[in-house]
């Protein structure tokens, strides 16, 4: 019995027809699809996803991508979550002889025409779109198949990234690089370095830490801040530092620190932030990572902002590079904001912006929209599949000291607490082993190679992609403030504050009047006001004068 289906909790669905076509087959699938739910987590959209053979070597996947019929995936394997070639398949014909095709101009794409020299852009260029399973969630094509053309100045873009001299670039490499300021001791500088890597640029903590924004940091990165709080003496000697070098950059420890410390209140609002956000459950530290996993690629599959941006950086590349590539590796997106043109200096992240703000005027800023995304990034999936083995480790540790209860009610509530437990165990890892397969199919349908896809683990591909987002947004609200800035100059005249205006003659002239009558009343004779409380501390008074005690 396949360890999903204990108790009948995930009964098998009948595999569809092979006659039927791939919207029917989907269809098929998802009404005999088990109903996987985990408290108000909904997983009953994961249905038993053919495994895709990511074990076979490159050559056989070139081999494969030739051939349609060889490229068609096999079912899941029962009882198991790791992912083998598809077996009791009938061999695939050998593949017929290939004459030798003449030697082209240029072997990474087909050249496009280019008047000038312009820089180059270091991408993975996707030569062959991968075969995508015979029935997926995705579709049956590539994202690559489905882009828009996008239309660009290419004398513009020409201009912008034209190739200095040679001599020009000689002159620059003899220059010597300015050497960082660094005053942290190697300690305290490499906890910070080491907690660099697990956070976001550091020019966007700040502003995420006064707007408590949660999509920019979580718990673990707030907890990390904590350790970061920086010192008045540490500031002090950063600025000093800083002012005796207004040169030399500073290190990236020490920026880091400087950054953090502009932050009024930081660590108050650090213990605020962390109080809000402190739930721990251990079923849910297993269930919510794989849920926000699947909401990341249902996101990142339709959003039209993320297709838009892919064919606008394709095409700029293509001309760029003077090639025809189908597509590129996702991971060179987090080049954009570090390849500048070499006539203005701004990053090809914000000429893609422009050009994307003209061509698509309704796309987004995209990090909005992939929410999934920037959660996923967040969570640690090895960590997942760990926590997973734990607790069927705790849960046969259970059984087996169950048999020491005598016989009773009290043997019966744990026997049924134990059963529901193994009930929701199985559910997890079917929800697990589902996940994982489509992030899997996912990437094949971002055009990754097989052998990337065996290696990608799901946080490090969301962190990019988030991270890339959060860059994004920034650059897109920096060109529409700059466009806004020419489109409304603010106005130069100084509107002059208001003059004072003395009063009327007449009217200054009957206020003083009116002081002066005030001030010739005479003043009324003071009256003893019996209720009053008096002061009991007694006074010396001549005989004959008033008593000291008066009688009400």
């Amino acid at each position: 019995m396949k360890q999903d289906d204990a108790k009948g909790t995930l009964p098998p669905g009948p595999d569809p027809s092979p006659n039927l076509d791939l919207d029917q087959s989907w269809g098929f699938r998802l009404r005999h699809a088990s109903r996987l739910r985990l408290d108000a987590l909904d997983f009953t959209d994961l249905w038993e996803e053919g495994e895709l053979g990511l074990d076979i070597s490159e050559e056989e996947d070139e081999e494969g991508q030739e051939d349609n019929e060889a490229g068609s995936v096999a079912g899941e394997q029962e009882g198991g979550g790791v992912i083998t070639q598809a077996q009791n398949l009938p061999p695939l014909p050998p593949p017929p002889p290939l004459a030798p095709p003449p030697p082209p101009p240029c072997t990474n794409g087909t050249p496009l025409p280019s008047k000038g020299q312009t820089l180059r852009l270091h991408w993975r260029e996707v030569l062959c779109l991968p075969v995508l399973p015979r029935v997926s969630r995705f579709g049956p094509e590539s994202i690559w198949a489905g882009l828009e053309p996008v239309s660009i100045d290419t004398g513009q873009l020409e201009l912008l990234f034209q190739s200095k001299s040679s001599s020009l670039g000689s002159v620059k490499s003899q220059q010597p690089r300015p050497q960082c300021v660094s005053v942290l001791c190697v300690k305290r500088s490499n906890i910070v370095t080491i907690a660099l890597s697990r956070l976001p640029p550091p020019h966007l903590i700040a502003h995420a830490i006064v707007a408590m924004d949660t999509c920019v940091l979580d718990r673990e990165d707030i907890q990390r801040l904590q350790a970061l709080v920086p010192s008045e003496e540490e500031l002090t000697l950063i600025k000093e530092a800083q002012r005796k070098s207004p040169c030399s950059p500073l290190a990236s420890a020490e920026l880091c620190l400087l950054t953090l410390g502009s932050v009024p209140n930081l660590r108050p609002r650090l213990e605020l932030w962390a109080f809000t956000l402190d739930y721990d459950t251990l079923e849910r530290e297993i269930a919510e990572p794989l849920f926000h996993l699947k909401l990341a690629m249902e996101q990142l599959a339709s959003n039209k902002t993320f297709r838009c941006i892919l064919a606008t950086v394709l095409a700029i590349g293509n001309f760029l590079n003077g090639r025809k590539a189908k597509g590129f590796e996702l991971g060179y997106l987090g080049q954009l904001a570090q390849v500048r043109d070499t006539a203005s200096r701004r990053p090809l992240l914000h000429h893609t912006c422009c050009i994307l703000l003209d061509c698509f005027p309704h796309c987004s800023d995209l990090h909005s929209e992939i929410s999934a995304v920037s959660r996923a990034s967040k969570c640690d999936y090895s960590q997942v599949q760990s926590s997973l083995a734990q607790l069927e480790l705790h849960c046969q540790a259970a059984r087996e000291q169950l048999r020491v209860l005598e016989a009773g009610p009290v043997r019966m509530g744990v026997a049924d607490f134990l059963q529901e437990s193994e009930e929701r165990l199985a559910v997890l890892r079917a929800v697990h082993r589902r996940v994982i397969n489509r992030f899997h199919s996912f990437l094949l349908f971002l055009g990754y190679c097989r052998g990337t896809v065996r290696e990608m683990e799901p946080g490090q591909f969301c962190k990019s992609v988030s991270d890339f987002a959060l860059e994004y947004r920034a650059a897109q609200l920096n060109v529409l403030q700059q466009r806004q800035r020419h489109t409304h100059p603010r106005a130069s005249t100084h509107t002059p504050p208001p003059a004072k205006v003395s009063p009327c003659p007449s009217v200054a002239l009957q206020q003083h009047r009116q002081m002066e009558a005030v001030l010739s009343t005479p003043e009324p004779s003071p009256r003893l006001d019996l209720s009053l409380p008096r002061p009991r501390s007694k006074r010396r008074e001549d005989s004959g004068s008033v008593p000291r005690r008066l009688k009400c």
